[in-house]
């Protein structure tokens, strides 16, 4: 299959600099969002409206902020399901992995269909080394690799379609807890007059490390307090996904903290 006809909705803080990295990788690749194409800079010529998008649309990459607004790309507003030559169907957002396995039985048989959340921030987005969690057939993940080649740098297949997504949901517990417990940390730092630097230093070569903590300094959003629209709340919102799908009788009190004290977060200068 030919790899053409690319879109991906939802050019926001991740869309945008994954469309950017497919059309540096020589894709022709579309973009549609909410904002008009002026928004978007040097983007904006390859931006396009809501009926030249879907008549183009042959690969859908959605990279929309939650299930509501997927729900809109692919049955409401936008009403992508139905574009006259869609084939396939990529899910880049962090949803209820219940959520995103329920889709198969929504949309029309002929759809391939493949989980494919990632990891790693804006900047990791903007550099093209994302960490993509694949879900789906293993010959439609293979069609699609050159996809991910394009934008990302470690690519996990976790197994059939709706297991990328699960695997990024737990992925993303851990990175709620890292970074709940960092800010407390640091916090606790400042009471205690230890150098954020230093100590940032330390944790990076020591016991505590991890990704939050080691790349506090190029994380857009690592002094953030919580915002409605913010990647704080995302994280919130990625929780919320994680707990939707846990176990029966399952402890949920862990996450269900971390997931409360990420919300009473402020910004830190």
């Amino acid at each position: 299959m030919s790899l053409t006809g690319i879109g991906v909705a939802g050019c926001g803080r991740m869309g945008a600099p994954m469309l950017a990295a497919l059309r540096a990788a020589g894709f022709n690749a579309l973009g549609y969002d909410v904002r008009p194409p002026a928004a978007f800079g040097p983007l904006a010529p390859h931006m396009r409206a809501l009926p030249d998008f879907a008549d183009h649309v042959q690969t859908l990459i959605t990279v929309v902020r939650d299930i509501a607004q997927t729900d809109d790309v692919l049955f409401g507003a936008q009403n992508l399901a139905t574009a006259p030559h869609l084939q396939t169907v990529i899910i880049s957002s962090t949803l209820s992995p219940r959520y995103v396995t329920a889709l198969r039985h929504r949309l029309p048989d002929h759809l391939t269909l493949i989980d494919a959340p990632m990891s790693g921030a804006a900047i990791a987005a903007q550099q093209a080394r994302l960490s993509f969690m694949l879900g789906g057939d293993s010959a439609a993940l293979d069609r699609h690799q050159p996809l991910f080649d394009a934008m990302g740098a470690h690519f996990h297949r976790m197994g059939p379609y709706g297991s990328g997504m699960q695997a990024k949901v737990l992925n993303n517990l851990l990175a709620a807890s890292n970074t709940a417990m960092t800010r407390l940390v640091l916090d606790w730092a400042d009471a205690n007059g230890i150098d954020e630097t230093a100590l940032l230093n330390l944790i990076h070569t020591s016991s505590g490390q991890n990704w939050f903590a080691s790349h506090f300094n190029d994380i857009e959003f690592a002094r953030d307090g919580h915002g409605a629209d913010n990647s704080i709340s995302i994280l919130v919102k990625d929780i919320a996904s994680a707990l939707d799908a846990a176990p029966p009788q399952s402890d949920t009190t862990l996450p269900e903290t971390v997931q409360a004290t990420l919300r009473t977060l402020a910004q830190r200068r």
